[in-house]
């Protein structure tokens, strides 16, 4: 195992260390929480990353995504992350597409090819055909519920998305995982209560839907989201080998 990853090695093995250097992670959503998915799985060896997301990199996004940075605005956040990847692991084998994923875009993927699937984007509709394809495929998925409005990072926590409380996104998500006989889905979430934010211009104080749409976040929680979800993904692989 190459230098880099020794450090990974010492509490895995080699056995983990050359199963997360053959396996190959889909990662849906590139933003605040995708964003440190991927850092911390090309750092821990992943040997393929498939990164799915159509958004450029904007300047709000710099106070929380790992890849936004003054040099990168206007970028597609799929091609910055990429040149990480390769910057931390020049072994791994990128995938990235331009797409944001919906159910007419489906046939695009086929889920079969990776060894497990991550949920990092915000779309209801996306989120439920991504877990649905997983299922379907038997490959293991991992949904991000909402890291926006969040302060605390302490909040967050696994579970089974039947067994969630409090966070908005998970109440929709149950509800609409039950109508399609989704009997199980390992989430990442957040007990904390949602704040409220701020009016920050008159443009949002005039718009109640506006708000909703744009909440507020912090460089502190969805970073914590990522990587708990990157550890999930990392431990699954590696179960029984550690």
């Amino acid at each position: 195992m190459r230098e880099e990853f020794s450090r990974t090695e010492l509490l895995y093995g080699s056995a983990a260390l050359d199963k997360l250097s053959s396996s190959r992670v889909a990662v849906f959503g590139v933003g605040g929480v995708g964003g440190y998915v991927v850092e911390a799985l090309a750092r821990s060896g992943v040997g393929a990353l498939d990164l799915i997301d159509n958004d450029k990199v904007a300047l709000s996004n710099i106070n929380r995504q790992i890849i936004a940075l003054h040099s990168t605005v206007g970028r597609f956040k799929v091609d910055v992350a990429e040149e990480r990847i390769k910057d931390i692991n020049p072994d791994c084998i990128v995938r990235t597409f331009k797409t944001f994923y919906l159910p007419a875009v489906q046939d695009q993927f086929d889920f079969s090819e990776y060894d497990y699937v991550v949920d990092a984007i915000d779309t209801v509709t996306g989120k439920l055909t991504i877990i649905e394809n997983a299922k379907k495929a038997g490959i293991p998925v991992i949904s991000a519920m909402g890291a926006g409005n969040k302060i605390n990072p302490a909040c967050f926590e696994v579970a089974d998305i039947y067994d969630t409380s409090i966070c908005p996104l998970a109440k929709i998500m149950r509800k609409e995982c039950k109508k399609r006989g989704i009997e199980s889905l390992k989430v990442v979430y957040s007990k904390e209560e949602p704040k409220v934010p701020e009016n920050v211009n008159e443009e949002a104080a005039e718009s109640e839907t506006k708000r909703r749409s744009t909440p507020g976040s912090t460089a502190f929680a969805p970073s914590v989201a990522g990587l708990i979800i990157a550890g999930e993904v990392v431990n699954d692989l590696t179960k029984g080998l550690v």
